[in-house]
């Protein structure tokens, strides 16, 4: 299950998701779903092993 937020963002902040494609995912969606995780997991609000498996399928997508 999936669901879509709308979001905004200024233009010095959608030039900075720009700067982040490729190493975060390829799609502006990509980019900000792979921060936000990636937040969450630094602030702990994810265990240690979701924060495996997450840098894993990063990983893997990298590779693609």
């Amino acid at each position: 299950m999936s669901k879509k937020i709308q979001v905004s963002f200024s233009d010095k902040q959608v030039e900075l998701l720009e700067r982040l494609k490729g190493e975060f995912g390829e799609t502006d969606a990509d980019v900000v779903r792979n921060i936000v995780v990636a937040w969450l997991a630094e602030k702990s609000f994810i265990s240690t092993v979701i924060k495996q498996r997450i840098i894993y399928e990063m990983s893997e997508r990298k590779e693609r």
